[in-house]
């Protein structure tokens, strides 16, 4: 990916160590390198690799979500969910990624920085550094209930000068279409609009039939953490006249036991090159997937576990653009139920395809590139 180019403007991403939180960067960052910009990445040590193996300069710089649940737990060992994700995201992640960044801005010196909406101290490392800063959609916002208890916490990352949304700041580079946005982000006074571009790895495709519908099913790079409800998914789906291609991300596929014979699995698939095969996706409801499927035309079966997964269930089913099973409700039969409805539903692929007219008609990431960098000649 190098460019034996003088760069215009060198670009800093900076996100958490993992997959859900990068992933959504690269389509920008390759832009960028397109046109002929210097790109660096900033992240935890354990994931530099699989950044520079996608051919970007990485640099170390704060810690996994896990480390600082560990430590969030062991601050308030009896404290309830919120209390431990507010410790988490509003003090010691943001802590750990503002100490790496004060000691790499001065040897990277960037122009810009770009961070994933979660790694807020990126956003106060640039600001102290006086360099330009826009945050990175890559989920919903926080409820307002949540966000009102949190931003107490987090007016240390703003001096006590508070922006309408403590994780996005004044400027944010936003993926959602209309149909679907995030209310949050309409209140910011700088939103940039994105098309959200799926990227594939370079793993190869699965074998497959390809006589039957291709229902691709996923939970994700975590899936390995909800082994009964991706087998309950693998079953109900399996007795539809279906192929099924299941990504389980870096878990072990053998925990699945045997599958049955129109069932595929393997760990990464070029998600893609399948979206474009399928005829329906059975997924954890992360953002990635939601979009891909969303620009694809596809109707969704959501089976969300955790984070804003739940909320873009919810959306997706009030808009009448796929259907959700949550919790207790994900039983082989009820997706067995769920997904053949949806196959058969000509209004809710109706749905997903004026959505995917919606995200065809916004800015490519080389356009964003190309209004980030009037952005820091503003500035200059």
């Amino acid at each position: 990916m190098k460019i034996d180019r003088l760069a215009e403007v060198r670009i800093l991403f900076s996100c958490r160590p993992a997959h859900g939180h990068f992933f959504p960067l690269v389509p920008l960052a390759r832009a960028a390198v397109e046109a002929a910009h210097d790109v660096v990445f900033a992240t935890g040590p354990g994931f530099l690799d699989r950044v520079r193996e996608l051919g970007f300069e990485a640099h170390p710089a704060g810690i996994a979500v896990a480390e600082a649940e560990t430590e969030a737990r062991r601050r308030h060992p009896d404290g309830d969910v919120v209390t431990v994700m507010i410790t988490m995201f509003a003090d010691v992640l943001p802590r750990a990624t503002l100490a790496g960044l004060e000691a790499l801005l001065p040897v990277v010196r960037p122009d810009l920085v770009v961070y994933e909406m979660s790694d807020v101290g990126a956003a106060k490392a640039a600001r102290d550094a006086g360099i330009p800063v826009v945050s990175h959609v890559i989920g919903r916002s926080m409820p307002p209930e949540v966000s009102a208890l949190a931003a107490p916490r987090m007016a240390w990352l703003w001096d006590g000068e508070l922006p309408a949304n403590p994780m996005l700041g004044d400027a944010v580079i936003d993926l959602w279409p209309d149909t679907v946005r995030d209310p949050a982000v309409l209140a910011l006074p700088k939103v940039i609009r994105q098309r959200p571009s799926a990227f594939d790895l370079d793993v190869p495709m699965p074998e497959l039939a390809g006589e039957r519908p291709l229902v691709y099913l996923t939970l994700g790079t975590v899936s390995y953490r909800a082994t009964d409800v991706l087998r309950a998914a693998i079953d109900g789906l399996a007795r539809l006249p279906v192929e099924v291609l299941v990504a389980v991300g870096p878990g072990d596929p053998a925990v699945l036991g045997e599958v049955p014979a129109n069932v595929v699995v393997a760990n990464f698939v070029p998600q893609a090159s399948v979206l474009r095969r399928a005829a329906l996706v059975v997924h954890h409801g992360g953002t990635g997937t939601t979009l891909g499927a969303l620009a694809a035309g596809l109707p969704q079966l959501v089976l969300p576990q955790g984070a804003d997964q739940f909320v873009n269930a919810a959306v997706l089913a009030e808009t009448g653009a796929g259907a959700r099973l949550v919790g207790p409700e994900v039983t082989a039969d009820a997706v067995e139920a769920a997904a053949g409805g949806l196959l058969a539903d000509d209004a809710v692929r109706q749905v997903a395809s004026a959505v995917a007219a919606e995200i065809a008609d916004l800015p490519d990431p080389a356009a964003v590139v190309q209004r980030l960098t009037e952005l820091v000649r503003e500035r200059a």
